[in-house]
This record gives structure tokens, sequence and C-alpha cells, in this order.
């Protein structure tokens, strides 16, 4: 049977991630987190105070930096690993989230990383979530699916996530870092945000996360069934 790739683009906290990697699950697809690969860097440039500003620095950063996923202990998607130590839980943290997307709007970060994520979906049989995988990393993706909620719903499920971690952080704040990551990712020069022409969009706002796996299995079921051309058994 032909494997696919499942391309899902989204703002922040729109259940991209949690849903990818249920679906992945699923599948039996590797999962790839691409904005865990770009909060990776940013620790990484946190940690040795690497300028943004300075060209030279970056490609010299860029270049002392591997970036790895393994499977996690609850078996369920995989942990991040930068330089072969685990950083899931650090990358995840409100200072990286605030300055994540300042450092993937980089010209060179961002080319950087697209090639990496190539290399991991070569073979297909991949589920990668993101801002630009359908329009940039992988424009020829069987199935892209652009993943939108209402801001307040994403901003209320953000301070949630972030408390699971035992990090509080206010509400207010949580949506005054969305708002500004929004801008960003929608503004930047290189690979901004947007609704690729071939994508299906699904809104969260009022789907459990059952449901939103349910909808996007559905859509998946549909292109693999047209991909090989012919019936698989229904879930």
């Amino acid at each position: 049977m032909r494997k696919i790739i499942i391309a899902i683009d989204g703002s922040s906290a729109c259940g991209k991630s949690s849903t990818a990697k249920l679906i992945a699950d699923e599948l039996k697809y590797t999962y790839i987190d691409s904005g865990a690969m770009y909060r990776a860097v940013t620790l990484f440039f946190n940690r040795n105070h690497i300028k943004h500003t300075n060209p030279k620095e970056v490609r010299k950063a860029l270049n002392a930096i591997e970036i790895t996923f393994r499977k996690n202990e609850e078996g369920v998607g995989d942990d991040t690993y930068l330089n072969g130590l685990n950083v899931e839980k650090e990358i995840r943290k409100m200072y990286i989230s605030e300055k994540v997307s300042e450092v993937s709007a980089i010209s060179e970060v961002r080319t950087a990383m697209v090639a990496q994520q190539r290399k991991l979906g070569k073979s297909k049989g991949i589920v990668m979530d993101g801002r630009d995988i359908g329009s940039v990393v992988f424009p020829e993706a069987e199935l892209k699916i652009f993943m939108t909620a209402e801001f307040y719903i994403r901003a209320e499920r953000r301070q949630a996530e972030l408390l699971e971690k035992g990090e509080l952080v206010g509400l207010e704040k949580v949506m005054d870092n969305l708002k500004k990551r929004d801008h960003i990712d929608s503004t930047r020069d290189d690979s901004p945000l947007f609704v690729a022409d071939d994508a299906v969009t699904v809104d969260t706002t009022h789907l459990t996360m059952e449901e939103q796996v349910d909808e996007i299995m559905q859509l998946i079921t549909s292109k693999i069934i047209e991909v090989n051309d012919f019936v698989i058994p229904k879930r």
C-alpha cells in the first residue's frame, strides 16, 4: 500500500500537534513536529546567546545543532532531542514561546529546518504539522489540512497545556503571546502562514480532540483510497 504525506498547518494552539500525534499513532506513520524543531533552535540560541541579527553567528550555530525525535515513554508521539539531550519539556515553556516566532522568521533558520524536514519525509508515511508544511515544505503532499479555531478558544487551550506542564500563566499573557506569534507568522517574508489553495480547512473551535481526529481520519481514509485505488476497512 502506498503511503502518503499528511501536512497539517495552522496557527498556534488550534490543536495541530495533539491531533497529528494521535493520527500518526493510529496510522503507524512517523510524526514530525516541525514546531518543536524551531523551538529547539530557539532554546539553543537562548542558551548560547546567539544574536538573531548576525547571519554569521546564526549560520555557525545552526551547524552545531542536531535535532532528532525518539518515541516517548507514553508511546504516543515523540520527544525532541537537541544534540542528544531530551528537551521536550523545556521547549514547551513560555519563555521559548515568546521567542520562537522571531527565530523561525530568520531565513537561514527556515532554510536549515526545511532541508531537515524534507529529508525526514523522503520515504513518505509521515504526519507533519507546522506553519508552512503544505505550502513550502511539501507542496506535493497528498493531503493538506489547515486547522483553525477562534482566538479566545486557542488562548484557553494554550493556557491549559501550560498548566498541565506545571507552568501557571495568566490568560492575558497567553493572549498577548498568541497575538504576537500570529502577526509574525503571517507577515514574515520567508514562508508566511497562509492556507494553501488545495488545503482542506478544519475549524476545531467546537470540536473535542476525539472529534478532530475522527474528522481528519475521514479525510485521510478517502485520500488513501484514492491514491491506492482500493477500499480499506472502516475504523
